[in-house]
């Protein structure tokens, strides 16, 4: 993969961060998104320079459509390509469902599932010409479960919603060479902490854990694997 250009969005801080970070001792050139914190975002530029890989920040308000193709082709335009896309922007609120408004709905669905769905949108065609492409969307680790999710009801609804679209553009762009998977995290140290901290592993997951987990599905060695759902949770309501 040392030639490839990855976009990691959301990745001034926390997972994303962390994911960046990894994929930059890997690839040519690492493209790090914010949406407000330009500062955070220059000094993960510089981490991943000083690793010896390409870099550069762009921000964008990914639940705008315009702002996401934008930031694509921004990204295009610097490096020349995008070989893999991790969408990982993906803001929770957590609330009731009783307390909710219809903006905490409208951003839910559209940071979570429109600014994924903007930004593959945009992403594909340079991977369908050069027949090759990486999409890793993150999820969480329940995402498959359909039960109550009382206090995080509109991110849980939106993330099952992009397995569903994961799966979809999965099946529909296989034959281009172009994987498309997701991710989904557990309790990660750093995150929002439930009241059920009974993990099967014994410890909480980390920023390695699932870049690691990221690292492999991007990679030739995946090449046959996509439409899947790699939960990465140690065991965590199984």
């Amino acid at each position: 993969m040392q030639d490839k250009i990855v976009m990691v969005t959301g990745s001034s801080r926390g997972m994303g961060r962390g994911i960046a970070l990894r994929l930059a001792d890997k690839t040519k050139g690492v493209v790090v998104h914010y949406k407000e914190n330009r500062d955070a975002a220059m000094d993960v530029v510089r981490e991943i320079e000083r690793k010896g890989t390409l870099s550069g920040c762009f921000q964008a308000d990914l639940t705008r459509e315009d702002q996401a193709h934008a930031l694509i082709g921004k990204a295009e335009d610097k490096f020349g390509r995008l070989d893999i896309l991790i969408n990982n922007f993906g803001p929770m609120v957590k609330k009731s469902w009783q307390s909710l408004e219809a903006r905490d709905w409208e951003y839910m669905w559209q940071g979570n599932l429109g600014s994924a769905f903007y930004c593959i949108q945009a992403a594909l065609p340079g991977m369908h010409e050069r027949k090759w492409g990486r999409i890793i969307n993150m999820g969480f680790s329940r995402v498959e479960q359909l039960a109550a999710f009382r206090e995080i009801v509109p991110y849980a609804a939106a993330k099952a919603g992009l397995l569903i679209l994961t799966r979809s553009i999965a099946a529909s762009v296989a034959c281009d060479g172009v994987t498309v998977n997701m991710v989904s995290p557990g309790l990660v140290k750093g995150g929002i902490m439930p009241e059920d901290l009974n993990i099967p592993a014994g410890r909480l997951g980390s920023f390695d854990d699932v870049a690691d987990a990221v690292l492999f599905l991007v990679s030739d060695r995946a090449g046959y694997i996509t439409g899947n759902n790699l939960i990465v949770a140690g065991g965590w309501k199984l």
